[in-house]
């Protein structure tokens, strides 16, 4: 995703139907804990998104092959793909994320912790 790659991105989201991107954002976006996320992110496939950032905004710029933004939000590592100590945590503190996919991604935002 580097700006070196001429091609575009290609990403989608699943299916071949007549919803528009937003509806199928919407569709294929879901709370979901750690053990769903786990063979995605032994893959590859997952991506981390960080808080701060709006999921909806980015599952759309992957599906529109906005490099320009997706390349800006990985330079300042609001998009990163996740290491094996992420994995463990996330393992440990039985984190719960929401999760959008596009094709071939798993983009996935931690969900805040209810207060204890």
């Amino acid at each position: 995703m580097s700006d070196s790659e001429s091609g575009p991105m290609e990403y989608g989201m699943l299916g071949d139907d007549a919803m528009s991107q937003e509806e199928k954002i919407a569709k294929y976006t879901g709370d979901v804990d750690w053990s769903y996320l786990r063979p995605h992110f032994k893959a590859g496939a997952m991506v981390y998104v960080d808080p701060t950032l709006d999921l909806q905004e980015v599952a759309q710029a992957f599906t529109q092959d906005d490099k320009v933004a997706v390349d800006a939000w990985m330079k300042k590592a609001d998009l990163v793909k996740p290491s094996s100590l992420h994995a463990d945590w996330w393992e440990h503190d039985q984190t719960r994320f929401t999760a959008v996919v596009v094709t071939p991604f798993v983009l996935a935002q931690p969900l805040e912790k209810p207060a204890e």
